[in-house]
């Protein structure tokens, strides 16, 4: 019987979620998670479910981050990230971070049930919608430019960037004037608002 743990920010959706695959027979929900925090610490101090189904986008920590800390601890867990934001860098991340499942929030239940069972077997599952977008995909930024601009965009200065990324502070520098050309913005935060529109952030 797949062990289920769910990671979803709205206490409705979250129970209405556990409360229908709590139906399903062979189906067994082991906790339910308000945000990508509480999942990691779940998983720090639990035995790995077999399938994580997590929102992508939760306060303190994402989807996306869960999947980067299950990958990092190499749990036998399949990632399934369901979305109500069809941003098409999002697609890619969770494909390199090992995620298996990717659905939209608006697909209906008979399909995110047979999703579950199909990733439980091995198989990787993503919403036709989502595969498109994920195609179409044109992200100019090198992974270097990203990680500077996403630091740049907490607040972080350049010296702590350089620091943070084991680079010069010039070196810092030309990343993120190269971010913000490429994605013809104002300035860095205007670079890091585009980059994050499109999920690349």
């Amino acid at each position: 019987m797949p062990s289920i743990l769910i990671a979803e920010d709205q206490s409705l959706v979250r129970d209405a979620i556990a409360m229908l695959l709590s139906l399903e027979d062979d189906f067994s929900v082991v906790d339910k998670c308000s945000n990508g925090r509480e999942a990691i610490s779940y998983l720090s101090t639990n035995s790995a479910p077999d399938v994580i189904l997590s929102d992508i986008e939760m306060p303190f920590a994402s989807g996306l981050d869960i999947a980067n800390y299950a990958a990092e601890k190499e749990l036998s867990s399949h990632i399934m990230l369901m979305t109500t934001f069809a941003k098409p860098g999002y697609i890619k991340r969770a494909l390199n971070a090992g995620v298996k499942g990717f659905v939209l929030k608006e697909s209906d239940s008979d399909y995110l049930i047979a999703a579950i069972r199909k990733v439980v077997k091995g198989e990787k599952v993503i919403s036709p919608e989502l595969a498109i977008m994920a195609l179409d995909d044109n992200n100019p930024l090198s992974s270097k430019e990203m990680a500077a601009l996403k630091l740049a965009s907490e607040g972080h200065k350049t010296h702590d960037i350089a620091k943070s990324l084991f680079l010069s502070e010039g070196t810092v520098r030309n990343y993120i004037s190269e971010a913000i050309s490429k994605l013809d913005a104002t300035n860095r935060i205007d670079a890091a608002r585009i980059a994050r529109q499109k999920g690349w952030l």
